[in-house]
């Protein structure tokens, strides 16, 4: 059994809460993301975690001690430590002679792994090295993916939602204008992805609408991508499945058309418009000889049905 499971029932209030927080939830807790470093690290890859944990914080945690741990052989650290710190995101890094500087990005389902994507780093520019001002903590950014094999291939689609699931941040309700701070851009092009953050700088404009510029703000990365540990089909519908309690319900009658317009259908009952109250103008009373047929009308009516 594992050291983490043999807690059955907390002993103190604080466990307790500790507990509370990791059961399952209607509503997930926020994607925290575990950087580690490998056994070999160089200077560039330990830089990028450390570039990436700044970009993620408060839902990062950096491990700032060498693991020796091959993911694409052995996952039993990674799920140890996705556990621990229960981190639900991973990046790992790592440097030898055949993979040189080797990024790892994956993410985890119930603690074990359920897709990751190999990177090679070619090109690094830091956040050190790019002297302009940086964005405050916690600030969700604005993602935006560039290039047709985010959509045609699939280790690229994979890739794609798997960089949405690590950099998104916490859904929110409401967004004001001046906390649109930071861009994340993803180009892919010729068998590269380009990734690039910008500062958003809101200037005037002579209107109520800002005119906006791109400040380049770091990291920048150009990586290549070399292997992939996809999940089955059926194992990523089990994980995206949603529960019944969070399904929206279906509302009867209602349509919508191709720009957004509500339409409401309501079932009535069959009216008499012989009866309808209409305003009373002289212009609208029957004239007596209007009435004679009416009543000849109904007296025909009473006779039939007798």
């Amino acid at each position: 059994m594992d050291a983490l499971d043999r807690v059955v029932k907390p002993r103190t209030k604080r466990a307790k809460r500790f507990l509370e927080k990791r059961e399952p939830k209607l509503n997930e807790n926020i994607k925290n993301a575990m950087l580690i470093k490998g056994g070999n690290a160089n200077a560039t890859v330990t830089q990028v975690l450390k570039d990436v944990y700044a970009l993620k914080k408060p839902y990062s945690v950096l491990y700032k001690k060498k693991n020796i741990t091959r993911p694409f052989e052995d996952q039993t650290s990674l799920e140890f430590f996705s556990k621990k710190s229960d981190c639900s995101l991973f990046m790992f890094g790592s440097h030898n002679k055949k993979r040189p500087n080797n990024l790892v990005i994956g993410r985890m389902y119930d603690y074990h792994v359920l897709d990751m994507i190999e990177l090679g780093i070619e090109n690094f520019v830091s956040l050190k090295d790019i002297k302009n001002s940086k964005c405050p903590e916690g600030t969700k950014p604005m993602l935006i993916f560039a290039g047709d094999d985010f959509d045609v291939t699939e280790d690229y689609r994979r890739l794609k939602s798997l960089l949405i699931d690590f950099f998104r941040g916490p859904t929110v309700s409401n967004i004001r204008l001046a906390g649109l701070e930071y861009v994340l851009h993803f180009t892919a092009l010729n068998g590269k992805i380009y990734f690039r953050s910008y500062k958003l700088l809101l200037k005037k404009s002579g209107c109520r609408t800002p005119r906006i510029e791109l400040e380049e703000m770091g990291p920048s990365l150009d990586l290549v991508l070399r292997r992939t540990h996809l999940a089955s089909d059926d194992l990523y519908k089990l994980s995206m499945k949603m529960p019944k309690a969070l399904k929206p319900k279906k509302k009867k009658n209602i349509s919508h058309d191709t720009f957004g317009t509500t339409y409401g259908r309501i079932h009535m009952q069959k009216q008499d418009l012989s009866k309808l109250q209409t305003r009373k103008m002289k212009g609208l009373k029957k004239r007596p000889a209007e009435r004679i047929t009416e009543d000849q009308e109904k007296k025909s009516k009473r006779i039939k049905k007798n």
